[in-house]
């Protein structure tokens, strides 16, 4: 069976829990920790694919990968997905559910890159700006890169402005060249 397939199953049956029980905010974001973990500790994923690896330290493990204090059906979750022997697609689950969860709560992910670092309330105006033209919550990433030299560049959805010194240069010395 196709891992993608797999996965999309079990998350699409946690977000159903989650919702019934009112918890799917939670989840969410113990499913991006999760997520976060197995990319930032790349051992992680080969340490849960052992099969000499006992199922109570890796639930032990995926326990501690989710954050401080998961919640019960976490919990429970977790100790399914090592019950069925799905261990190995757990990453693939965590990234699909924050997927799943995103398009049922109409979450858009937005980045504002500029040369220096923003006040609050010029982020907290870009990102209205974005919700009003998405009509969805934006879950929003400042990211500061002095290359740019100044202005900014606002990404969200397929949509990218760039607003930079940097590029209005490069269109410049493109068109001098021509």
């Amino acid at each position: 069976m196709d891992i993608g397939v797999i996965s999309v199953r079990y998350a699409r049956a946690l977000l159903k829990s989650a919702t019934d029980a009112k918890i799917e905010a939670d989840v969410y974001k113990e499913m991006q920790t999760l997520a976060k973990s197995y990319a930032e500790v790349p051992q992680l994923r080969q340490t849960i694919d052992n099969p000499m690896l006992s199922k109570d330290t890796k639930q032990t493990l995926l326990l501690t990968a989710v954050g401080e204090k998961p919640s019960p059906l976490t919990q429970t979750f977790i100790s399914l997905v090592l019950k069925e022997d799905r261990e190995s697609v757990m990453q693939f689950i965590a990234h699909s559910y924050v997927t799943l969860y995103r398009q049922q709560k109409n979450v858009i992910r937005g980045r504002l890159i500029t040369a220096a670092a923003v006040t609050p309330a010029t982020e907290q105006k870009m990102r209205q700006m974005v919700e009003s033209k998405t009509n969805g919550t934006v879950e929003f990433e400042t990211e500061v890169d002095p290359d740019i030299i100044g202005g900014f560049i606002l990404e969200y959805d397929t949509y990218r402005m760039d607003a930079s010194v940097k590029s209005k240069l490069n269109s410049i010395l493109t068109q001098l060249k021509k």
